[in-house]
């Protein structure tokens, strides 16, 4: 008779005994299978996680495996990334310009000088504010008060100096040379010598709007032809016109070369009674 147990022999089917025997041997075997099954597939996940990540932590330039600005290069067998110091520097290397709201106090003054100043610049006549209204009588004025005008000579009060200044601007833009002027503000002195040589041509000294740096006589060359014309035309637009008592048939003598500033005469008129 066999070793085999009769029911084993008779039936093929293994006792419970040798049952339970075999499902534990095949637990044992399988432990090793399963911890190499988990380990590989850790790897597995672990490359992954570095494929995708990459990207998003290390900009890489397609093709020549260099770092966008030039930080780093990838070689066939080994990769160099960036330290934190190299990319603090970089981006400083960009702009050395801070942002404005973290501009301190000092600079943003500075800045509002600047747009001043380039306001200044685009001024008919840098410099001059047209606010000013100077002090003292006809032909006394503070001459310190008054503007002086384009060509470095001629002053006059500064609302009708700014006034005849854009005028100019506008003048040389359509015939290419500025306004030609024979004279501005009178001093009393001079109104008093004028009167002698003139005679009746000239007002009587302290009156004349010459003395109150509202006036100016313009060059021969501009009362005829197309700058006159182009005068008449404008002149009212920047404030400044020939007079009608100085018009032709006018209530004074003819001098088309006299022109005034209407609002400056108009309030001094009013001021004066």
């Amino acid at each position: 008779m066999g070793s085999h147990s009769p029911h084993t022999a008779a039936t093929g089917v293994p006792p419970r005994r040798e049952r339970r025997r075999s499902q534990k041997d095949a637990r044992t075997a399988s432990g090793p299978v399963r911890g190499r099954l988990l380990a590989r597939g850790g790897v597995l996940m672990a490359l992954g996680g570095i494929t995708v990540g990459l990207p998003l932590t290390h900009h890489v330039a397609p093709g020549d495996g260099t770092f966008v600005g030039g930080i780093s290069r990838v070689s066939a067998t080994a990769m160099e990334y960036p330290s934190t110091l190299q990319v603090i520097l970089a981006s400083r290397a960009v702009s050395s310009t801070p942002p404005l709201a973290l501009v301190g106090g000092d600079q943003v003054v500075t800045r509002a000088e600047i747009a001043a100043s380039r306001s200044q610049d685009r001024s008919a006549l840098p410099g001059c504010d047209p606010t000013v209204e100077p002090t003292g009588g006809n032909g006394q004025l503070d001459t310190a008060e008054l503007c002086t005008l384009w060509d470095g000579v001629h002053q006059l009060r500064a609302d009708a100096a700014v006034a005849i200044s854009e005028m100019d601007v506008a003048f040389k833009a359509r015939f290419g040379s500025d306004l030609c002027l024979t004279d501005g503000y009178r001093t009393l002195a001079i109104q008093k010598t004028l009167k002698y040589e003139k005679g009746g041509l000239a007002a009587v000294p302290g009156t004349s709007n010459h003395g109150w740096g509202l006036a100016v006589d313009l060059c021969s060359d501009e009362t005829s032809g197309a700058p006159w014309e182009w005068l008449n035309e404008n002149g009212a637009v920047y404030g400044w016109q020939n007079p009608d008592w100085a018009k032709r048939g006018g209530s004074g003598p003819h001098e088309p070369w006299h022109w005034e500033y209407t609002k400056g005469v108009q309030d001094l008129a009013a001021r004066l009674g």
